[in-house]
């Protein structure tokens, strides 16, 4: 790597992303630093069947009963049977509650036998969809935000 080349380090979610920059030291010697910036919400693993909806990869809509695998206030991680596209649109729905949760595909993992992963972010927070408690981001101590 060449100095001051920017090495990206993790996935292709933007929060929680590191960043780590390498650069040549006067020695020959390389250096690294890196940051993260935090997280919306803690992610928790837990696992529940829901209702997803929406367009395959043929085009063709679809609707399916998966499951989670990891969930928080802003989307989740679960497993889907039908193949899908990265950006396209999904409707989830809870079982226990019959609320529905529009969200985008962010993340397409590799598909396996309980089917393919897939990361959803909700187009509106809905930290209480899941049914699950979150420990929310702090805010910053100068932040303008009422106590």
């Amino acid at each position: 790597m060449r100095a001051g080349q920017e090495l990206r380090l993790g996935n292709t979610c933007t929060e929680g992303q590191i960043d780590g920059m390498a650069g040549a030291v006067e020695d020959g010697a390389m250096s690294e630093v890196t940051a993260a910036s935090p997280r919306r919400s803690s992610r928790v693993f837990h696992k529940m069947r829901v209702q997803a909806q929406g367009r395959g990869h043929n085009g063709k809509k679809f609707r399916e009963t998966c499951e989670t695998v990891v969930v928080n206030g802003y989307g989740g991680l679960l497993f889907l049977k039908h193949e899908i596209d990265n950006g396209e649109m999904l409707v989830i729905t809870n079982p226990e509650t019959q609320e529905e949760q529009e969200c985008r595909v962010v993340y397409l993992g590799d598909p396996g036998d309980n089917g393919q992963r897939v990361g959803v972010e909700f187009l509106t927070p809905a930290p209480r969809f899941w049914g699950v408690e979150f420990s929310e981001a702090q805010p910053a101590e100068d932040s303008s935000a009422v106590h």
